[in-house]
């Protein structure tokens, strides 16, 4: 088995099963140092990339390939990091099990670039299905209590650097629920936001936020 899973033309497969381990590994500790990681990958998707889910506006835009390709697996809709877990396990699974076989069949396992290929083909839906009844699963009222437009008014602190126009930095915001959430934030206007200072979210632009120096004290959760 070792042999198998170390073999050139499996490495792939083998190493997106232990990527699947580490992000998973990492979200647990994350959660309890209070900094999951699946918060900051969301926070750190360009705006162009996802549509912005909090809105009943149309999308009179065409959307690229990749926007396109990301809004079919359902990332806006579920979190990011469950998204690349379904992939990577996919990806890995799938891959294995087609070498396997293709060993038993032809005692020959099928070049990297070839099974890669035809094992991300087959990752993809099988991602895309899983991100739909993720989907499904999270309870209605929840999302809408954790949208990205609820945070506007809320007030959060600087983790990461400061943020200037066009640089944006990471805040971390605690929702009602006590929940907290990364955000990259850049000042509105040409303020510059100190690193750990308390800001006021003022507005939603894409998956970023428009902050401002916190101008009540009283705000603070």
């Amino acid at each position: 088995m070792f042999e198998f899973l170390t073999a050139d033309q499996n490495v792939p497969f083998s190493v997106a099963l232990a990527l699947v381990t580490s992000l998973a590994l990492l979200e647990g500790v994350g959660m309890l140092l209070g900094a999951g990681i699946s918060n900051i990958l969301d926070a750190l998707l360009p705006d162009a990339l996802v549509p912005d889910m909090d809105t009943d506006m149309p999308d009179t835009g065409t959307p690229g390939p990749l926007s396109g390709l990301l809004g079919w697996l359902h990332v806006g809709k579920v979190p990011m990091l469950v998204i690349l877990i379904l992939l990577l396990l996919s990806f890995g699974l799938g891959g294995l099990l087609m070498q396997s076989l293709a060993q038993r069949l032809s005692d020959e396992l099928l070049p990297a670039w070839i099974a890669c290929g035809a094992a991300l083909i087959i990752a993809l839906p099988l991602t895309r299905a899983g991100g739909r009844l993720v989907a499904r699963l999270i309870p209605r009222d929840e999302t809408e209590a954790v949208s990205g437009s609820s945070f506007v008014g809320r007030v959060a602190v600087l983790t990461l650097g400061s943020a200037r126009a066009g640089y944006a930095a990471q805040a971390r915001l605690t929702d009602k629920h006590g929940q907290a959430h990364y955000l990259m934030v850049e000042p509105e206007g040409a303020t510059e936001l100190a690193a750990e200072s308390e800001v006021l979210i003022v507005k939603k632009q894409g998956h970023k936020y428009l902050a401002i120096p916190n101008p009540n004290p009283l705000l603070s959760d």
